[in-house]
């Protein structure tokens, strides 16, 4: 351990950092899932604790049904939605400041629609936005850019294609001219990066098939997102797969290493801090069949196969079958819930647990730093409020009027939260 502690400081002053083309303000815009950096950390600081029907500004019903979080630019809150049996998927837009419907826009009426997981939805991908357009994703059955002045869909395509067996889940993410797609089924696995002003492919790069030969055909799926990252000076796609997590070079796809770790269905996405990047795998089984997952801390240096190298430590959790949110990171803490109803506190050094917590709710969506406390928000309609820090200590405690899955956007001293039935702006 004391090896892993030298390798992690001798490191830890590299130039890194989150999708360093795009970072950028998460107080004025909320441009991605988890925010513009990608690391659900808000800047906003005003922000209510507990709020009542004062506080809330705005609430505005969302048709069907979606799990996509919010995203923000400007006046306007953009989220998907999709009819329960995939047939209609669309797109919603609501002022920022009256929460009156701006758009509503059917995108896609697929003729012929997979299967999904119960507690999936059809529109769970969150959308992109930037300065004049949105671009929304419902996995195989299409991706779409929408001109946000004037609610015309710019261009659209619905050929890329993998079987997700359980729905869509992963969220586009831009790249200076770029839109960069995951898809990872059971059938086949690859990376896209489109040109955002056409939708035509500039690169796709299918992920290597030996990781997976190892596993179950219904484990070599994933529903990750993608993050981007800068180690000295090299801006690299990290994508944690089912298999295999892989650092591409985003402008043209190429491999530049990867760390072999064989699981099935990997959910969480990648997260970052101080030079070290940390991910979840899917669920692992032994003989005994007993599911546990690992989350792994790795320094993201090097080339090629870095799997006996570069993994600086290693944490099992057996008392989850799989990571359904992906973890907060913030001053060294990682805070993250597994499928067990247990909230952890974990040093991002060692791994270490510093704290646990068990809860009475599932907590699917991922957390958000807010202001020096941790937020939390369950599948029965609660946020929970702690502080962060290496004791736990709750602040408070919100009832909304259903489930949330959906990950609020935090900005300009707001709140703008999805739940089942709703989208609602919270200031005061």
């Amino acid at each position: 351990m004391k090896y892993r502690s030298l390798l992690i400081l001798c490191f830890l002053s590299s130039s890194f950092l989150i999708n360093s083309n795009l970072a950028s303000s998460q107080e004025k815009n909320w441009t991605h899932f988890r925010g513009s950096n990608l690391n659900g950390i808000a800047e906003a600081q005003n922000i209510p604790l507990k709020w009542d029907d004062s506080l809330i500004k705005w609430k505005s019903a969302i048709h069907d049904n979606g799990y996509s979080s919010p995203v923000v630019y400007d006046d306007q809150v953009w989220v998907t939605t999709a009819r329960s049996d995939g047939k209609d998927l669309y797109a919603v837009c609501t002022d920022f400041h009256t929460g009156e419907i701006i758009y509503n826009i059917e995108v896609f009426t697929p003729a012929v629609v997979e299967g999904k997981h119960s507690i999936n939805t059809y529109a769970s991908p969150t959308p992109c936005i930037e300065k004049g357009f949105v671009y929304v994703h419902y996995g195989s059955l299409g991706t779409a850019c929408i001109n946000t002045s004037t609610g015309a869909i710019v261009w659209k395509r619905d050929d890329l294609k993998c079987r997700h067996v359980q729905g869509p889940a992963s969220s586009p993410v831009l790249y200076k001219n770029l839109l960069i797609l995951h898809y990872e089924g059971v059938d086949t696995r690859f990376i896209v990066a489109l040109d955002k002003s056409n939708g035509k492919i500039i690169w796709r790069t299918d992920r290597p098939e030996e990781p997976y030969k190892s596993l179950r055909e219904i484990g070599r799926k994933a529903y990750i997102t993608p993050i981007i990252i800068n180690v000295k000076g090299r801006d690299m796609l990290i994508s944690n797969g089912s298999a295999v997590c892989i650092a591409y070079d985003p402008t043209n796809g190429k491999e530049i290493w990867r760390v072999v770790d064989g699981a099935e269905s990997t959910i969480a996405m990648p997260f970052t801090e101080k030079g070290v990047l940390y991910w979840y795998s899917g669920f692992k089984m032994e003989e005994s069949e007993t599911k546990f997952t690992d989350l792994l801390a790795v320094n993201p240096e090097g080339s090629g196969d870095i799997t006996g190298t570069n993994v600086l430590w290693r944490k099992r959790d057996d008392q989850s079958k799989n990571q359904l949110l992906s973890p907060v990171i913030k001053d060294g803490l990682i805070y993250t819930a597994n499928t067990r109803n247990i909230l952890m506190c974990l040093d991002a050094e060692t791994g270490k647990e510093i704290w646990s917590k068990h809860v009475t709710s599932e907590f699917d969506a991922s957390p958000i730093f807010v202001n020096g406390n941790i937020w939390f928000f369950s599948v029965k309609g609660e946020v929970l409020i702690i502080k962060a820090g290496r004791k736990y200590e709750e602040i408070a405690r919100n009832q909304m009027d259903s489930g949330i899955w959906a990950t609020p956007a935090v900005l300009r001293n707001s709140v703008i939260m999805r739940t089942q039935k709703y989208l609602y702006r919270i200031s005061k």
